[in-house]
């Protein structure tokens, strides 16, 4: 099965991102920001993590399929913490490169920012035993949409990226994503995206644009004070 899962995944790269890809990019991004599930009555047997809430999952998502905005809240991040240039070197080396529009898939622009179905992926991963959904109920609607990693779901992430080097990308945006905001929940990840113009004037029901250029700007004038990575060696030495 892993080894299916990979040849659809890698097979459809450079196009559209289909309901494999989408499903193992699901599958890697909840293994990635799965918490433990601890005392949760609530937890399937097999469940080794948890993600909470649709929201959070939604937004770690967005950045992990726009680049360009991932690269530009690293810039923000450093903004926050200047004794952390690492932020600005991840930033120049998926700006650098052709990641920005090779790995891009544009997610719609809906009343509360970027959104995409998860439905179909997650039916994929829910059929073969590898995560699940579980909506916790109000009198009169959904109260929130928590995700639980099963233990399948933990040892096929694993190996996908062990047999499968292609998705190493997969595994480590999923990972800079959690990492720049693991602390927050959904609604301040929202919150953060919301400051950047282009995406809060997107049209509702339009895909959000690209702000590739933007950014490599933006990159360009804080590299002009921050030492490239080779110069912090040098002065080092």
């Amino acid at each position: 099965m892993v080894i299916r899962l990979a040849l659809h995944v890698t097979q459809m790269m450079v196009r559209h991102a289909s309901l494999w890809q989408d499903a193992v990019r699901l599958l890697l991004l909840i293994d990635a920001a799965a918490k433990p599930v601890g005392d949760d009555s609530e937890a399937p047997p097999s469940a080794v993590g948890i993600v909470r809430t649709q929201v959070r999952l939604q937004k770690l998502d967005f950045w992990v399929r726009y680049p360009d905005y991932l690269a530009n809240e690293l810039l923000n991040e450093y903004e926050s913490h200047p004794d952390s240039p690492g932020l600005v070197d991840e930033a120049e080396r998926i700006l650098s490169s052709q990641e920005p529009d090779l790995r891009r898939f544009p997610m719609l622009r809906h009343r509360f920012g970027a959104f995409e179905q998860l439905d179909n992926a997650l039916s994929v991963l829910v059929e073969r035993g590898l995560a699940r959904k579980h909506d916790r109920l109000g009198e009169r609607r959904v109260l929130q949409h928590n995700y639980y990693l099963l233990e399948k779901g933990q040892r096929t992430a694993v190996d996908l990226l062990r047999e499968a080097p292609a998705l190493g990308w997969y595994g480590d945006r999923t990972r800079t994503v959690v990492a720049l905001v693991d602390s927050l929940g959904g609604s301040h990840i929202k919150a953060r995206q919301y400051l950047q113009r282009e995406y809060a004037d997107t049209p509702i029901g339009s895909y959000i644009p690209a702000i590739t250029e933007q950014a490599r700007r933006r990159l360009a004038e804080v590299r002009a004070a921050v030492p490239s990575p080779t110069a912090r060696e040098e002065l080092v030495r």
